[in-house]
């Protein structure tokens, strides 16, 4: 399996692998595959933190960090969004999603992001670092439940002392 950013020539496939992926998923809405082309387009999309996850010539899963934020008090705090990640189902509970999740965070790190914020299950986030949001201070903007909605600092202490809302997109 290697790992490397999307390109527009995978754009189809990552289409059909994440609609079908979410047909599974214990926390969807069925519009994730259209919310990654509305991700794309919009400025909020960085191509080096969308990524896919590759077995031969098969995409077996992808993930997409995109810019987000947190607002309070007249402050914003920049952060990413991790929506969605996807795995087939196949390669499910064999690292795909882990990997993916792990290579992203590192070039967050290295592009100087803070902190990574998500909706999802927490059975499976938890493991990564990431705590209900609610417990930093952070709420989303949704009627969400909020052990939904997470958060994960990139670097140590980067989510003390915010506060806020966290943006839709």
């Amino acid at each position: 399996m290697i790992i490397r950013p999307e390109a527009e020539k995978d754009f189809s496939q990552i289409y059909d692998l994440v609609k079908v992926a979410f047909q599974t998923a214990k926390v969807s809405n069925g519009k994730e595959q259209d919310f990654i082309n509305q991700l794309r387009s919009s400025a909020d999309y960085i191509p080096g933190l969308a990524l896919v996850a590759e077995e031969g010539e098969e995409l077996i899963g992808h993930i997409m960090l995109s810019k987000t934020f947190i607002a309070g008090s007249g402050n914003k705090f920049d952060a990413l969004l991790l929506a969605p990640i996807a795995v087939k189902l196949a390669h499910r509970c064999k690292g795909v999603g882990a990997a993916l999740i792990h290579e992203s965070f590192r070039l967050a790190r290295a592009l100087g992001h803070q902190a990574v914020l998500l909706v999802g299950d927490p059975a499976y986030y938890h493991r990564f670092g990431f705590r209900s949001a609610i417990s930093f201070g952070v709420k989303h903007a949704m009627e969400i439940p909020d052990e939904n909605v997470m958060a994960c600092a990139l670097t140590p202490g980067a989510l003390d002392g915010v506060k806020g809302t966290m943006a839709c997109a």
